[in-house]
């Protein structure tokens, strides 16, 4: 008995001894990076890429032009009041002038209209408002244009990679599971990058549209109240 349990020893010696010699001839195998993986995507990764690079560049541009023209002081519309009740025109023009925002320039148009008729004095605000509408609004449709194309670019880099996958099959003749879905995950990265900067364009396409409305809002306010103290009687 004794001798069976020396032999179930040395047979589980061997056998551990085996599987650490496998087990050090088994490399592990490196992990890919971010670059590698996007590098796998093909040629379409390009202007893809491209596209992101226009979508940053467009909302951070638009961010700062909108963000600079709704700045404005709590107190502005106060100080353009208590102006303009006591008569004192030129400080409030100077005030508007000095104030780079959408607000004060129509302020200061509706300033430099002062002893007109109503009427002529909001047209001549209307006009104005439009103007800095036009020039908030401006390039950031590239946003939306960018969120409908780099998903198209995406499927189309797919539809390429598979034509070429199968296409490399029916020349060699090799069709394993394993190279079919190998070469289906790298033709996929095309879609997926293209649907990631589509859903961040538009994201930020959204989301500019939103303060652009925060600032309209902002510039009707204003308007409005300045024309209510110009039908104040002054003191």
């Amino acid at each position: 008995m004794s001798l069976f349990f020396l032999q179930v020893l040395a047979d589980s010696a061997k056998i551990k001894d085996s599987l650490a010699r496998l087990a050090a001839t088994i490399t592990t195998p490196q992990k890919e990076n971010l670059w590698d993986i996007l590098s796998k995507g093909g040629i379409l990764m390009i202007p893809l890429a491209l596209l992101l690079v226009i979508a940053i560049f467009v909302f951070f541009e638009r961010y700062m032009a909108i963000k600079k023209a709704s700045r404005l002081d709590d107190n502005f519309m106060s100080i353009i009041r208590d102006h303009i009740v006591t008569g004192n025109l030129t400080a409030a023009r100077s005030l508007a002038k000095n104030t780079p925002t959408a607000v004060a320039r129509i302020i200061d148009k509706g300033l430099q209209r002062v002893g007109k008729d109503i009427p002529a004095i909001e047209r001549s605000m209307e006009n104005v408002a439009r103007l800095e509408l036009y020039k908030m609004e401006r390039n950031v449709s590239i946003l939306s244009v960018v969120g409908y194309i780099a998903p198209l670019f995406g499927f189309l880099g797919t539809i390429f990679g598979m034509f070429q996958l199968f296409y490399n099959i029916s020349s060699t003749g090799e069709y394993s599971i394993s190279n079919i879905a190998g070469g289906i995950y790298v033709k996929m990265i095309s879609s997926a990058s293209g649907l990631i900067i589509g859903i961040v364009a538009y994201v930020g396409y959204r989301y500019l549209n939103s303060q652009i409305d925060k600032t309209t809002h902002k510039m009707e306010a204003a308007s409005n109240e300045f024309i209510d103290i110009l039908q104040e009687p002054t003191r």
